[in-house]
């Protein structure tokens, strides 16, 4: 008879409570993390995902052996792969960590924890992130949230009482059906990666980080650059949580004023972290619906020549140079600061009218810190589906101007622009003389006012209003404070963030 505990986006040994209830328990443990072929066929999976999971798989199973245990990895169906270990050694109880995942994973421990009270296996699951289950609204939610990060950390098990079972070899990518992914800028996954990056940020990186997050150049080198690490919890929210205050509180006294508005800025992001995924928690349905029900239809989707305007805009081949730079970069390192990624976003959805749930899927797979709570009500927010945000209409001329205005980004990653002037860089279709790159898929003004008019027009249906009064009232922030139906106001960009340029 055995424990099991089942590591799914918690892949650490420390701060882990459903390990240390199991290691209490008396009875031999079983670190389980189980590949499952069919998670990795849903759209929003990729093999620069898959990779940076299995170095991450790799440092816990060190983790592990330091303690006397190990990772036992098996491949298969969850339920399937449960029932034959019951079957064969008996599981007194599973421990894990309640999981906010994508649609397919929802269903997915549905039906694991139906096979666990059919089997008579208990089931315990404990809260990871400030994130809870069956919440009826957001009355009390920041609250909780602090009073959870402020808690004590656990610390990691002295030792593992190991069941002797045996496993499967990890597969690769391709043995998953997974396209091949070259991401030659990708961030290592392990623990041990993400350690270093929070200490490197919160002593010497993240001090310009305030004023560098929203250029995609400096925003590489001075976020924290956690998100991968936060997605599958090498590092716990409360650890960075709790390491932020301590670096605050160091720089404070030491009267470095920009260093500590950082990492307030930066603690601001790890409460907004949570506050999106307690939306996919509360709708797990976002990935595959409108937030708001009329937008359903709207702006009404281009559906001549979508699939070609799809693969420019995923290639970085719009004849926007800022875009494209943006694209292209996300290709090769997976990873883009927070801003860019809502300007492209909103290039998709609003100038070239692609359905949100296509380009959403495609941005997840270029993410290697892909955390489908926030990336959904991002792309809904940033597509203008929620029905309680402010439209954000980037224009992506004038965000390369602001954000690269000498164009060296552009230049970067967009090299066939190299030798142009840096007032032709960013409208290279004003150059005097001809240049080989695409021409603008369409006019970004004139796609911009069809859809804003579009949404305009929804918006004064009177129909429109309580339907977004309750979205606010069960899905808005009590502390920052989303938009309301009435009276609205404007958030400046950055309260609206997230983990995205974390």
């Amino acid at each position: 008879m055995m424990e099991i505990v089942w590591f799914k986006r918690d892949l650490r040994v420390h701060d882990h409570a459903p390990l240390m209830a199991a290691c209490a328990s008396g009875r031999a443990v079983l670190p389980l993390h189980i590949v499952e072929p069919e998670q990795w066929r849903q759209p929003d999976c990729s093999a620069r995902q898959f990779a940076f999971l299995a170095e991450s798989l790799a440092d816990l199973d060190r983790s592990l052996a330091a303690r006397g245990g190990r990772l036992v990895v098996r491949v298969g169906d969850a339920v399937q792969v449960l029932h034959d270990l019951h079957t064969a050694h008996g599981i007194t109880a599973i421990h894990a960590h309640e999981e906010t995942g994508n649609l397919w994973s929802f269903t997915r421990d549905k039906a694991v924890r139906r096979w666990a009270k059919a089997a008579g296996v208990p089931m315990h699951e404990t809260r990871q992130h400030g994130v809870w289950r069956a919440l009826n609204n957001r009355n009390g939610w920041a609250a909780r949230w602090e009073a959870m990060m402020r808690s004590p950390r656990l610390p990691a098990p002295a030792s593992i009482p190991m069941a002797d079972v045996a496993g499967n070899a990890l597969p690769d990518a391709a043995a998953l059906g997974l396209a091949d992914d070259p991401c030659p800028g990708r961030q290592p996954g392990g623990r041990r990666e993400g350690l270093a990056l929070l200490k490197g940020f919160l002593a010497e990186r993240g001090r310009p980080y305030r004023a560098a997050m929203s250029a995609p150049d400096t925003g590489a080198d001075h976020c924290s650059r956690l998100s991968p690490h936060l997605a599958l919890g090498t590092i716990s929210m409360r650890e960075a949580y709790q390491a932020a205050l301590a670096a605050r509180a160091r720089w404070k006294a030491a009267g470095d004023v920009q260093f500590t508005r950082s990492i307030d800025s930066f603690i601001s992001r790890l409460h907004w972290h949570c506050h999106f995924i307690q939306k996919l928690e509360d709708a797990p349905w976002l990935e595959a619906r409108c937030l708001h029900p009329a937008y359903a239809g709207l702006p009404a989707p281009n559906t001549e020549g979508t699939e070609a305007r799809l693969a420019a805009w995923a290639q970085g081949r719009t004849g926007w140079p800022f875009v494209d730079a943006c694209m292209r970069s996300l290709a090769a390192t997976g990873w883009l600061n927070f801003r860019m990624r809502a300007m492209v976003m909103a290039v998709a959805s609003y100038h070239l009218r692609l359905d949100w749930r296509q380009s959403g899927a495609v941005l997840a797979r270029l993410f290697t810190d892909y955390e489908p709570g926030i990336h959904w009500a991002q792309v809904q927010m940033q597509s203008g589906t929620t029905g309680t945000n402010i439209p954000r209409i980037y224009n992506p001329v004038k965000q390369g101007l602001d954000q690269d205005a000498d164009g060296d980004f552009i230049r970067r990653w967009v090299p066939e622009l190299a030798a142009l002037p840096t007032p032709f860089v960013h409208e290279p279709w004003k150059a005097p003389a001809p240049v080989a790159y695409p021409a603008p898929l369409v006019n970004h003004e004139q796609a911009a006012r069809e859809a804003k008019a579009a949404i305009t027009a929804l918006r004064r249906d009177p129909a429109h209003a309580a339907p977004a009064r309750a979205i606010v009232a069960r899905h808005g922030s009590r502390r920052a404070g989303l938009p309301s139906t009435e009276g609205r106001r404007k958030k400046p960009a950055e309260t609206m963030q997230g983990q995205l340029d974390l």
